[in-house]
């Protein structure tokens, strides 16, 4: 018997009630009633400073000796009980059984990606390497150094999108409306390397998003993908700046890419940035099930001296050409999609087509 009379009785319930426990709800029962965190010994715990001062450490020594005698009492019923007292083991897992593997897609590439990798793998066959420049841009590079003057229609508000006011800001940012905007900056760079004068030859091909807002119909959209080339070399070089090298280059491109049949032939037209311009196009078999026929591909000319000195290129000592054309028109002819809406609907169902 201790001094503490009540830590007395309450040891002997709970060994009592201990022993008369005989299956693992009641062990549970049991330490819910005293030895649990709201039990009756944590409750004695607390009541600790409530205890007069000369008495305080012998009632403390004696709830944790209660609490000792009591754990130990629990671990050598549940000894005793064995398996009654412990949680029922888990069904056993046979290892031998065949796995349950849900049906997953494999994925792929979209097809936009597919075919810019697939581009610019025939143009580094050629020598060209990628290059990349930002979407949002200003009009400086997007119109004013790829000699827009302005005024011209291709500036306008409702043919673009500007981010600032272009009546109010003189240099005013925009979603670039053309990946031409990545010569300006390559040209830029390689002038900025050399001391402020071009010292090597370019030869680069820039894909990417562009936007405009066009109506969203089966050949149109607000945001696209273009393709644009660039190839600068010293005025008087061996080939790589004549239009004979043009069309040879793309001549070659197109027959890399949709096949030995394939055809070329340039039509003249105007873009302010090169000089001559010309349309191209391409006659060849999309797909098994369409005819042989020309199809328009994209643009392309000598680099405009404009342009050159734009960028700080002295064009009595460098010419150059550039070509470009859309990304989402050729997939569509080469894989026969029939509207540009497919391209962006992720529907599993197109995309596991193409």
């Amino acid at each position: 018997m201790s001094q503490f009379p009540d830590l007395d009785t309450l040891h002997s319930q709970a060994t009592a009630e201990l022993s008369a426990a005989a299956d693992l709800a009641a062990i549970d029962a049991w330490k819910s009633v005293f030895t649990s965190a709201k039990g009756k010994v944590k409750a004695l715990i607390r009541q600790i400073k409530a205890v007069p001062g000369d008495q305080r450490a012998a009632f403390g020594a004696a709830v944790n000796t209660l609490g000792k005698d009591l754990d130990a009492a629990l671990a050598a019923r549940i000894e005793a009980l064995g398996d009654k007292a412990r949680p029922a083991a888990a069904p056993a897992v046979d290892v031998t059984e065949p796995g349950y593997i849900e049906s997953y897609g494999i994925g792929r590439r979209h097809i936009i990606s597919r075919v810019r990798d697939e581009l610019c793998q025939v143009f580094a066959r050629m020598g060209f390497t990628v290059a990349e420049g930002p979407e949002l841009e200003d009009d400086e590079h997007n119109f004013v150094k790829l000699n827009i003057p302005p005024g011209h229609p291709a500036r306008d508000a409702i043919d673009n999108f500007y981010i600032d006011d272009p009546l109010k800001v003189a240099r005013p940012r925009m979603l670039r409306s053309q990946t031409s905007t990545v010569q300006v900056r390559v040209m830029e760079a390689a002038v900025a390397a050399g001391g402020g004068e071009l010292t090597e030859a370019i030869k680069i091909v820039a894909p990417g998003r562009v936007y405009r807002p066009d109506t969203v119909d089966a050949t149109h959209s607000f945001m696209f993908h273009q393709i644009e080339g660039l190839c600068i070399d010293r005025v008087g070089a061996t080939g790589n700046v004549s239009m004979a090298e043009l069309k040879t280059t793309l001549f070659q491109f197109v027959r890399a890419y949709f096949g030995p049949v394939a055809e070329i032939r340039f039509t003249p037209t105007f873009y302010p940035f090169t000089e001559p311009s010309a349309q191209f196009e391409i006659y060849t078999q999309l797909s098994p099930t369409l005819p042989m026929r020309w199809i328009e591909l994209g643009g392309c000319g000598m680099v405009h001296p404009n342009v050159l000195r734009s960028c700080g290129v002295d064009p009595e000592q460098w010419g150059g050409f550039a070509f470009g054309f859309g990304i989402e028109r050729l997939a569509m002819g080469k894989y026969g999609i029939p509207d540009i809406r497919m391209l962006y609907q992720n529907d599993l169902r197109f995309l596991k087509q193409v």
